[in-house]
């Protein structure tokens, strides 16, 4: 069923049910003035015929006058049925009732009054006292009554049957009407899914609910061509910094082939540049994993703590410091944050490498970690302030940079991490020489007991 086709058939049943309550309303209540008025009528005509204690039972013989006593017993007859109701009143219990009745296949109403005590009842032949009372039962036919319902009736149906006809057309003229816009939308959308431009943008539309729709849409086709450009270049850029090392690959291969021409010393430096290249290949790679796998989400977020994490990032980072004699001067309190602790480890061990890419030879790296956030400086030779825009940027890599090993991707994970763990990063120059970098993330209570990181809460 097309949205259309709902749309006609909600409001074709809502017409249905008003018109059917309507036509019930009228029927009822022309009923019940109909037979008020016959009751009226009934009822003046009751009063006429008790005068005082005598029962001018004569004068309404055109109304199937019937008297009933006490017991049961009908004193004048005219085929009028003695059910409990004609009983109730007879005995004194109810002094009138009105009701429906059928004689002889024909419907009456009738009005029952109570006759008291002593009442004499006049007829055509001879007075008959009441000495207990009785009930007086008056009845008129409402065939006149019934055909005026039946025919009432048939204008409800036939009333009912337009309303509905004409919601059917209403609803098929304005569901048309209405929904254009809509289908205009959909054909837009359509247009956009076969030619995947996602450079094209909707019409905004008006301040309704289609307009926020088309708002909406816009905004996913701005994501989706921001996600497309940035693919494209981190292809291009990735393929810019693969073109490097494997043409210097290329280039040392090429030279094996004379292996034997060339002297220990010289075989040395080819195996030791390839292993470097090599080297080189397998951190760009690792980085566009990290890079590439980002947006996804294969933990959950959980408490830990991030000068443990900070810790071990640090006894990693010492070995590759080792060599050139830099040295990691660290000053950790207990800090417990909210993160995927795999991403955390990778910016800190991140933040520390570039630490220690850019110290001196016997160089000190200063690295603390208070309050959920990290700091880390390094006493090299600053960020010149040029670079400081563009530091986080993927395969970004400063003037100075250019002869030092890396992909360009580190501080871009940095970043990266630190906005998919709603952290922040900042970077900048220290007082007194250095680069200075903060990482900071959502910090939340430690456990009430023991040192159980899923017991933490956050703030």
């Amino acid at each position: 069923m097309t949205f259309r086709t709902r749309v006609v058939v909600a409001a074709t049943v809502a017409v249905v049910l008003v018109v059917l309550a309507v036509a019930t309303a009228a029927y009822v209540a022309s009923r019940n003035a109909l037979l008020s008025s016959v009751d009226g009528s009934l009822a003046a005509t009751a009063n006429l015929a008790l005068n005082g204690n005598r029962v001018l039972a004569g004068g309404v013989a055109d109304l199937r006058p019937q008297v009933v006593l006490p017991s049961g017993t009908a004193l004048i007859q005219n085929g009028l049925p003695v059910d409990s109701t004609v009983l109730a009143v007879a005995q004194g219990r109810e002094s009138q009732a009105f009701a429906n009745v059928a004689v002889a296949g024909q419907q009456y109403r009738e009005i029952v009054v109570r006759l008291l005590p002593g009442s004499i009842v006049e007829s055509q032949l001879t007075p008959y006292p009441l000495p207990n009372g009785g009930a007086l039962q008056l009845a008129t036919p409402i065939t006149g009554l019934d055909n005026e319902l039946g025919h009432l009736e048939l204008e409800l149906i036939l009333f009912g049957l337009g309303g509905v006809a004409l919601a059917l057309v209403l609803g098929l003229i304005i569901s048309r009407a209405a929904l254009a816009p809509l289908n205009e939308l959909i054909s837009s959308v359509e247009e956009v899914a076969d030619t995947t431009d996602v450079t094209k943008r909707l019409d905004p539309g008006s301040q309704d609910e289609l307009g926020t729709l088309r708002r909406t849409f816009n905004r996913l086709l701005a994501a989706l061509e921001q996600s497309r450009e940035s693919q494209r270049q981190l292809v291009l850029d990735a393929g810019h910094e693969l073109r490097t090392p494997l043409t210097s690959l290329r280039t040392n291969l090429e030279v094996i082939r004379r292996l034997d021409e060339l002297s220990p010393e010289d075989r040395q430096v080819l195996v030791d540049d390839v292993l470097t290249q090599l080297e080189e290949l397998t951190t760009l790679v690792a980085d566009l994993s990290e890079l590439a796998r980002g947006d996804q989400a294969p933990t959950e977020a959980a408490p830990f703590r991030l000068d443990r994490v900070v810790e071990d990032a640090v006894a990693l980072a010492t070995t590759h410091g080792r060599a050139r004699g830099v040295q990691l001067d660290v000053a950790c309190q207990p800090s417990w944050v909210m993160g995927r602790r795999d991403r955390v480890a990778r910016a800190v061990g991140n933040l520390l490498d570039n630490a220690i890419k850019w110290s001196p030879d016997q160089g000190v790296v200063e690295v603390g970690c208070i309050g959920g956030e990290l700091a880390v400086r390094d006493h090299g030779p600053g960020i010149d302030p040029m670079d400081l825009p563009h530091i986080f940027n993927r395969f970004y890599r400063a003037p100075g940079a250019r002869g030092r090993p890396g992909s360009g991707l580190g501080l871009a994970i940095v970043a990266q991490v630190a906005e998919e763990e709603g952290g922040s990063v900042w970077g900048g120059n220290a007082d007194g020489g250095g680069a200075l970098f903060r990482l900071r993330f959502p910090q939340v209570r430690p456990p009430a007991e023991g040192d159980d990181e899923d017991e933490a809460t956050e703030d």
